[in-house]
């Protein structure tokens, strides 16, 4: 599975992007976001509050279902005028 960080999240989680070769628990989108939450500080602060999520380039929600050949990408909430 290759996930994705953009924006805001990739500064401050230093990385743009990592795969994973287990997918070991992890069903959902939830899944996803809890294990990287688990990590060391800066990970529960920066993906803590709203989320986007997208599953292969498709908007998701927590409840999405994932496998090892998708690509899930985390963003901020999009704003501007």
């Amino acid at each position: 599975m290759k996930i994705l960080f953009f924006a805001s999240l990739r500064e401050r989680l230093a990385t743009g992007e990592e795969t994973w070769d287990e997918l070991d628990g992890i069903a959902t989108v939830a899944d996803v976001l809890e294990k990287l939450k688990s990590r060391p500080s800066p990970w529960p602060e920066a993906l803590q509050g709203k989320v986007m999520m997208a599953v292969n380039q498709e908007m998701a929600n927590a409840d999405t279902p994932v496998s090892e050949n998708d690509e899930v990408a985390f963003f901020p909430p999009v704003t501007g005028g």
